[in-house]
């Protein structure tokens, strides 16, 4: 939108389309992540005190300093309490409540409604029902009334430290709770009543309505189960059992949710935050834009490796869209790109940020502990997707350049022979390799060498090398930003521009060496990392004014405290709303738990999508994204995996593919980020459009377009795990990547109806039907040539038999499952070597037994094979699929190969002819 709030026009390259000015793109970004109260004097100061007290709490709790001194020291759920009462004091003082009709009345009809609901729970237990009705009053007239956006008003502080003693309360009262589990008393009640309508109103002001409304749409379904129809019916619960389970426990808001926003994200918050203040995303775009900005649309392929790097440290897509976007989006604007594509590949590769290991979205650290692997796992399964996701969207950027004819910026030096380039490539990837090898097997041999004074020597020699990197960095001047809106007349120069920043490289490192290497937990790697990063923070700047001669070291010393203390502030102020999203998000989890729901909508999905898994999948697409219109990514991620990550799982089993449950958990991750693209309320794409100029709907679905490859990924990886590098070795990986790139690259073109000319619609098809087979050969092949063929489960010994070493015995199997209920599923059973099939299959752990033709399990050993696959006693065994030797699925890559040859053939026909490019331009034109 223009400032004058009308849509504008496409902007040709020589036309200056400003979007919002800095000042209110802050504003904008301040009320969606940090809270856009304007307060100054006392209360700004004490805003950020509060927050700079969040930060360092944080940061002892994280460290081992506690347990080194013997004092402070905090156990998860104390932690938890803590850390929310800080979110929720923050929210009230620095976020203002939005005062539209319908965010007033909801902020008024929510307390109060879910007040009389508590009251009417409250009849079968001894607490007085005015008790509940008195605070679902004050807290709805605290909301009604009058508040002003430049100082916090006495009802917001009243609600502020309210809400922060009934969010400390666990903490505080932590041992008598303790001594009276279930069994809550009047101040347990009050405390807890007052908690979540607060809560709720936190939520409100900081993440909109869409979150409230779930939370309590879920808190309604708690209480009112008896009169729910009857498949999602239950016997409803009483207020005793909802303030237990929601707030005096933690299996509601103080949940495992709330547990991973304390212990993880925020020191991963936190890092990112001391990363920008001491100057990494300025250093990282401008290493983009000295790398990219001479290619074709060179410009917006710098603003994706710019987002892609600023996206190793930041988790959050609106700030990622700003920081980068305020200054690719004008110069992809000045080689040609209108306000809303421009703006929409900001928006495409800031999302992505928050699938790019190693600091990804808050969502992936929820991961660990709802899929139970460690966060190494996660970043080694979700590492290719990213990447390949990341070069099909320079790769549709490129498209986008050729199909309007674009040229990149121009060069600040004249390049050397292609041969030297490669040598020097070749050379520097080697030198990496070396320093690697000297790094690895240097830090195996100090740990034991030195001791307990390993970590001393290790800090000692990181900072020798950070001196170094600092002393060589001297030597080159500092980039600057430039202003985006003056003519580009050069690009900086690669080399001094990479040199002069290498010691921002360092934490990184560090963090990735914790997590990949030491395999500490993500907490610990991430606390490691951020005290490294303090230390530059404050040191960096007297270290470059002793070595460049210039400045005074006093001042930059004090310089580098201040800007310590800001980042330490703005990582606590960006964690406002990821732990009351969190906390809100508990609720929801809590209801699921508490009243069985999960179970009851797994019937209910089955039904919709027949039973079919495809099905699901879009449903449960479908879903993150509806959802995705007012939920921010985590609580979106929370509330789809909880309810329906279990459901494909078991359909999975029913059809026949056993899907690895954190390859369920990342798909319904992938659609959650999608949240901040979808129009009509994506909020990157308004934060995009606003510094673009652009009309924020029509930026959004062009984003939404250019996001399809992150879309297509999910569903290919949930039925080839090989995507996820699931138990494949470095070649098959290296093959995987290749394959798989390629696949993606057609994916974009056919998408985007451009290859090597403009494509025509069959040629386009064919691209689609290419990159799904690189994908997912054995589709293809499993048609011509059956991997399994049927046997008779009288037979199952023979079939066990003939199983090769290493492969598992596929088994249909109907009973009874966990929950008691009956169905059909498919196991993969492991045979230990043996001398025959009959051994085999005792090995494994199972006894069977002929019953009126059927053969039924009489007997599963304890801790055995059959055991860990889930199979008991009295299950049939219905189907017996027994694997055959069929040619390598690899085989159908050569018709694929002759059809894309024959498809870039008849493109650079065309493309030689001289006729179609042209139109397509004058088309872009």
């Amino acid at each position: 939108m223009s400032e004058t709030g009308q849509p504008q026009s496409k902007a040709s390259p020589n036309q200056d389309t400003s979007g919002l000015s800095q000042a209110e793109i802050d504003e904008l970004v301040a009320a969606s992540d940090t809270g856009s109260r304007s307060a100054s004097g006392l209360i700004g100061r004490l805003i950020a005190g509060i927050a700079l007290l969040w930060s360092l709490f944080q940061l002892w709790f994280a460290s081992p300093l506690p347990f080194t001194v013997g004092f402070g020291i905090f156990n998860d759920t104390e932690a938890r309490s803590i850390h929310l009462a800080f979110a929720v004091v923050l929210a009230f003082l620095a976020f203002p409540a939005a005062r539209t009709k319908f965010q007033l009345g909801l902020g008024i009809f929510v307390p109060v409604f879910i007040g009389l609901l508590f009251a009417i729970s409250a009849d079968d237990i001894a607490f007085p029902t005015w008790i509940i009705l008195l605070i679902a009053a004050l807290v709805a007239v605290a909301v009604l009334l009058p508040a002003q956006n430049d100082r916090v008003s006495i009802q917001e502080w009243l609600m502020a430290v309210a809400g922060g003693y009934c969010s400390a309360y666990l903490f505080i009262y932590y041992t008598d709770l303790a001594d009276r589990v279930g069994q809550p008393i009047f101040q347990d009640y009050v405390a807890g009543i007052a908690g979540l309508l607060l809560l709720l109103e936190a939520t409100r002001r900081t993440l909109g309505p869409a979150l409230v409304l779930v939370a309590g749409f879920f808190l309604v379904y708690t209480v009112l189960g008896p009169y729910m129809p009857d498949i999602i019916a239950h016997k409803g619960n009483n207020l005793r059992e909802i303030i237990n389970h929601h707030w005096l426990t933690t299996e509601g808001v103080f949940g495992i949710a709330l547990g991973v926003s304390t212990s993880f994200v925020f020191l991963f918050v936190l890092f990112g935050a001391l990363l920008d203040k001491a100057g990494a995303g300025n250093y990282f775009i401008q290493v983009a834009f000295s790398l990219m900005g001479h290619l074709r649309g060179g410009p917006a392929k710098a603003a994706v490796v710019s987002s892609a790097m600023t996206g190793l440290i930041s988790g959050s897509s609106i700030a990622n869209v700003v920081t980068t976007g305020t200054f690719t989006i004008p110069l992809m604007k000045k080689v040609g790109f209108s306000a809303e594509k421009a703006g929409a590949v900001e928006v495409a590769s800031s999302v992505n940020g928050q699938i790019m290991p190693p600091v990804m979205g808050a969502a992936a650290f929820l991961m660990v502990e709802y899929v139970g692997i460690p966060y190494f796992d996660v970043v080694k399964h979700a590492f290719l997707p990213a990447l390949i996701s990341y070069i099909a969207l320079v790769y549709i950027v490129h498209l986008e350049a050729c199909k309007a004819g674009m040229e990149g910026l121009p060069r600040a030096y004249e390049p050397g022979p292609w041969l030297r380039r490669i040598v020097g490539f070749v050379f520097g990837v080697l030198v990496v390799c070396v320093l690697s090898v000297i790094v690895y097997y240097g830090m195996g041999w100090i740990r034991p060498a030195f001791g307990d004074t390993a970590p001393y020597v290790v800090f000692a020699l990181l900072t020798a090398v950070y001196v170094g990197l600092v002393i060589f960095g001297s030597r080159y001047p500092e980039p600057k930003m430039d202003d985006p809106n003056e003519p580009v007349t050069h690009l900086p120069l690669p080399g001094p521009t990479i040199k002069s920043g290498l010691h921002f490289i360092l934490p990184v490192i560090v963090l990735i060496w914790a997590l990949m290497v030491d395999r500490l937990s993500p907490g610990l790697s991430a606390f490691w990392a951020t005290a490294f990063m303090m230390f530059i923070l404050v040191t960096q700047r007297p270290l470059f004014a002793i070595f460049r001669k210039e400045g005074e070291m006093g001042a930059e010393f004090r310089r580098g405290l201040s800007e310590l203390v800001d980042g330490l502030i703005a990582g606590a102020r960006n964690m406002i709303g990821i732990g009351i999203a969190t906390a809100t998000a508990g609720i929801i989890v809590g209801a699921v738990s508490q009243t069985g729901v999960g179970s009851a909508l797994a019937d209910v999905v089955e039904v919709l999508s027949g039973g079919n898994l495809l099905a699901i999948l879009f449903l449960t697409a479908i879903l993150s994204l509806i959802l995705g219109m007012g939920l921010p990514t985590t609580a979106n991620y929370i509330v789809v995996s909880a309810l329906l990550a279990p459901v494909i799982v078991t359909l999975g089993q029913e059809n026949g593919l056993i899907v690895p449950l954190i390859a369920v958990h990342l798909f319904v991750f992938y659609f959650g980020i999608m949240a901040d693209v979808t129009p009509p309320v994506g909020l990157a794409s308004f934060a995009a459009a606003a510094v673009s100029g652009g009309d924020p709907i029509r930026t959004g679905f062009v984003a939404f377009f250019y996001s399809l490859r992150t879309a297509a990924l999910p569903f290919l990886f949930i039925f080839n795990t090989d995507l996820l590098l699931m138990n494949v070795d470095w070649i098959h990986g290296i093959f995987i990547f290749i394959v798989a790139t390629v696949a993606m690259l057609l994916f974009s073109a056919a998408t985007q109806g451009w290859f090597l000319t403009k494509s025509r619609i069959w040629e386009s098809v064919a691209l689609l039907l290419l990159a799904f087979t690189f994908f997912r050969p054995g589709f293809w092949m499993d048609m011509i040539y059956p991997p399994y063929v049927d046997t008779p489960p009288a037979q199952i010994a023979e079939a066990a038999a003939d199983v090769p070493a290493g492969e598992p015995l596929r088994l249909r199997i109907a009973g009874l499952d966990d929950v008691g209920e009956m169905r059909e599923w498919v196991v993969l059973l492991k045979l230990p070597e043996a001398a025959s099939g009959a051994e085999r299959l005792e090995a494994a752990g199972l006894t069977l037994v002929e019953r009126d033709g059927k053969t039924i399990i009489d007997d599963v050993a304890f801790d055995s094979p059959a055991a860990d696959v889930g199979l008991d006693w009295d299950q049939e065994i219905v189907r017996v699929l027994s694997p055959v030797e069929t040619p390598s699925k690899y085989w159908i890559y050569l018709p694929a190969l002759l059809l894309l040859g024959a498809v870039v053939w008849l493109q650079r026909r065309r493309a030689e002819n001289g006729t179609e490019p042209a139109k397509a331009r004058q088309q872009a034109a």
